[in-house]
């Protein structure tokens, strides 16, 4: 068992409480057919950046205005299948025990993605989030989390970060923040402690109103 202690918790959305891989899954690997690129690759680079960051990173001499503009086509096909797009296990308990406690979604999808994923997930939406609207750039960059943390008025080294990916993992270290890496993925990429999935994750408080995670691992 391991604790670990908060004021806040920033939670990334996809591969961390909602289970959307088949979507990104039948998404890129059509996009790489397009570009002529190998579709495992592909799926390597993925997870948790905006899709342009990703296009840049797959094709780096590409203009980046063509890159903005298939991500918007990218936004639109995956808000438009949520076939497959299901909770994390343990997501729907977790994110009951953060009813009434400082969290906030910090996600690479934009606000009409993340809407459709956590209504077909039937997971509550925080009252905070940041979405790919809300930031000038794409994880591994901490800017995301560092506004999460601004908006619900926490210090980043108050906040515990829930993630899956290498990008966003990396993003919410440099951020300055502990990271809890949810997933198959996830311990690969240092994260202070893995989980398979949320049911190893119990939430409490603590004297102050603190929240305090039990979890277990191994």
């Amino acid at each position: 068992m391991t604790t670990l202690t908060a004021r806040a918790l920033l939670l990334d959305m996809d591969g961390t409480i909602v289970n959307s891989d088949a979507v990104v899954e039948r998404c890129w690997r059509g996009w790489a057919d397009e570009q002529g690129l190998d579709g495992d690759e592909v799926m390597k680079v993925v997870h948790g950046r905006q899709g342009y960051a990703t296009m840049a990173a797959l094709l780096p001499d590409r203009p980046m205005e063509r890159n903005h503009e298939e991500n918007r086509r990218m936004l639109a096909a995956e808000t438009a299948d949520m076939d497959g797009v299901v909770p994390v296990p343990g997501a729907p308990a977790f994110m009951a025990a953060l009813e009434r406690l400082p969290h906030a979604l910090v996600t690479s999808a934009d606000r009409a993605l993340s809407d459709a994923r956590m209504g077909a997930a039937g997971l509550p939406m925080p009252a905070v989030r940041v979405t790919a609207e809300s930031v000038s750039a794409s994880k591994p960059d901490p800017e995301g989390f560092l506004k999460g943390a601004a908006e619900l008025g926490f210090a980043p080294q108050d906040c515990v970060v829930f993630e899956d990916s290498e990008a966003g993992i990396a993003a919410g270290r440099a951020a300055g923040m502990r990271v809890v890496g949810v997933g198959p993925r996830a311990a690969a990429h240092g994260p202070d402690v893995a989980v398979p999935d949320l049911t190893a994750v119990r939430v409490e408080t603590d004297a102050t109103g603190g929240i305090v995670l039990r979890i277990t691992t191994g």
